[in-house]
C-alpha cells in the first residue's frame, strides 16, 4: 500500500492558468531577456541599467535606500556593484556621516555609459508599451506597483509611457 498523495493533473492544469507568481516570473524573464538583448550594445544588462539609474541621483545614496528601490538585499547590492566598480562606472565610499555606510555615485564614465544605454531604453520601452492594448502599460505598472507594496511617488504620475520623464532624468 502506498502512501503517496495523488494531485489531480487538472490541479497542475489550474495552477499552470492561474498562478499569478509563476505568470510573473515568466513575463519578468521575457522582459529580462529582451531588455538584456537591447541594452547589450551599450555593454549593460537591464538589472546594470536599472542599478546605475537608481544611482543618477543629485546627491550619492546610502545602500540602504538603493537596495530598497531595487528590492534586494544589500549583500546582493554589493555583488551586483563589484563589475560596475571593475568598470571604473560606479564608485563605492565612505559615508561621512556614518563610517558604518557607504555612499554609491556614478563616476563620469559610468554617466556615459548611462546616457548611451537610456535612448536605448526608451526605444525598447516604447515599442513594449505599444503591445499592450489601450493604457494597459499603465495599469500593469499600477497593478504591479500594488502587489510589491511600492508607489510611485505623487510627482511621477501614472503616464502609460515613461518617455518624457525618461529623457528628463538623462538630460
Amino acid at each position: 500500500m502506498s502512501n503517496s498523495i495523488e494531485i489531480p493533473f487538472s490541479t497542475t492544469l489550474l495552477v499552470r492558468d492561474t498562478c499569478l507568481c509563476l505568470h510573473v516570473q515568466r513575463a519578468a524573464r521575457a522582459l529580462a531577456r529582451l531588455f538584456d538583448d537591447a541594452l547589450r550594445p551599450a555593454g549593460l544588462t537591464n538589472g546594470q541599467f536599472s542599478l546605475m539609474m537608481s544611482l543618477n541621483r543629485p546627491e550619492p545614496p546610502p545602500m540602504g535606500p538603493v537596495a530598497a528601490l531595487l528590492a534586494m538585499d544589500q549583500t546582493t547590492l554589493t555583488a551586483a556593484l563589484k563589475p560596475l566598480q571593475r568598470k571604473g562606472w560606479v564608485m563605492v565610499m565612505e559615508n561621512p556621516r556614518d563610517r558604518r555606510g557607504r555612499l554609491l555615485s556614478l563616476t563620469a564614465e559610468g554617466k556615459a555609459v548611462l546616457a548611451r544605454a537610456l535612448p536605448i531604453w526608451i526605444e525598447t520601452h516604447a515599442a513594449l508599451d505599444d503591445r499592450l492594448p489601450d493604457g494597459g502599460a499603465a495599469r500593469l505598472r499600477q497593478d504591479l506597483q500594488a502587489l510589491s507594496g511600492s508607489q510611485p511617488p505623487k510627482s511621477a504620475g501614472t503616464s502609460s509611457r515613461p518617455r518624457q520623464g525618461a529623457r528628463e532624468m538623462g538630460e
